[in-house]
């Protein structure tokens, strides 16, 4: 049985966490093990359990207690569920909530780089990637493609944040993460992989060159939006990749490139296994 509470005061501290602490206080970077993040929307949430976070307590939309929410507030027992109307939780907020629905959750510990490369074979690294609509957006893309795990720089929007999780449909709990110490890519070629620079160059490879699909392993690096990749990263970088334009467009958005490059680069190391 759950313990719906109604919201009646708005500045219960208990409410804190979903109505006026930041990304930043979340995190909790000086006790990283205190962290919290948001889960917003029943499939987000869905997968942050099956993924094994523990959830804190539960704002709902009161008209989603018996309707999209009620199969995940069964699985959400001994923690309090806060409700309200629609209006109430819109001000509460300050934002409205998809499908009716936020859930705090505790962070896990992050794994090691070693750790999260080991046994893979395609890898993505978002280099200063700082929109948490697009950092969900390619984690999306890197889960649906074949991609095996993602890294990220320091500067990267943090793919727990309440919007990179909710864009990502949930696959940030389904695709293994993690964050690199600095920027140097000393440590993914120390394990074995080929790095590629996603880079409109002149002398760049075609994303679709066989030279490429026959590596074994390769890291396909991102950059952030609007500069893309440093001049140093991509020299140090063993292979410079762009994709083919038309039209006289000069680039795409960088969640689009990372679905053509994904997709390019995966497709003939594995099978799909959805839909059977």
């Amino acid at each position: 049985m759950n313990k719906i509470i109604e919201i009646t005061d708005f500045l219960a501290s208990e409410l804190d966490v979903y109505a006026r602490l930041t990304e930043g206080q979340l995190l909790n970077r000086e006790f990283p093990e205190k962290g919290l993040f948001i889960a917003e929307s029943p499939k987000v949430i869905e997968r942050a359990l099956d993924a094994g976070y523990e959830p804190v307590s539960c704002l709902v939309e009161k008209r989603h207690i018996e309707g999209e929410g009620k199969q995940i507030l069964a699985g959400l027992k001994d923690i309090p569920v806060f409700c309200a109307e629609f209006d109430i939780l819109t001000k509460l907020t300050g934002f409205k909530l998809t499908r009716g629905m936020l859930c705090a959750m505790k962070r896990k510990p992050l794994p090691g780089v070693s750790e999260i490369c080991e046994n893979k074979s395609r890898i993505v690294v978002l280099d200063k990637v700082m929109n948490p609509t697009n950092v969900g957006a390619i984690i999306r893309s890197a889960a649906a493609l074949g991609m095996d795990a993602v890294l990220l720089t320091p500067g990267c929007s943090d793919p727990l944040y309440r919007r990179a999780a909710r864009v990502s449909m949930g696959t940030v709990f389904q695709i293994e993460w993690t964050f690199l110490s600095d920027d140097s890519l000393d440590i993914i070629k120390s394990l074995g992989f080929k790095t590629v620079a996603m880079a409109l160059k002149g002398n760049s490879l075609s994303v679709d060159d066989p030279v490429l699909a026959n590596e074994k392993k390769l890291a396909v690096i991102m950059g952030t939006e609007g500069d893309g990749l440093s001049d140093q990263t991509i020299s140090d970088c063993d292979f410079t990749v762009k994709i083919p334009m038309y039209h006289g467009v000069d680039s795409l958005n960088v969640a689009a490139a990372s679905a053509v490059a994904f997709y390019q680069l995966c497709h003939k190391q594995k099978k799909p296994d959805f839909p059977k």
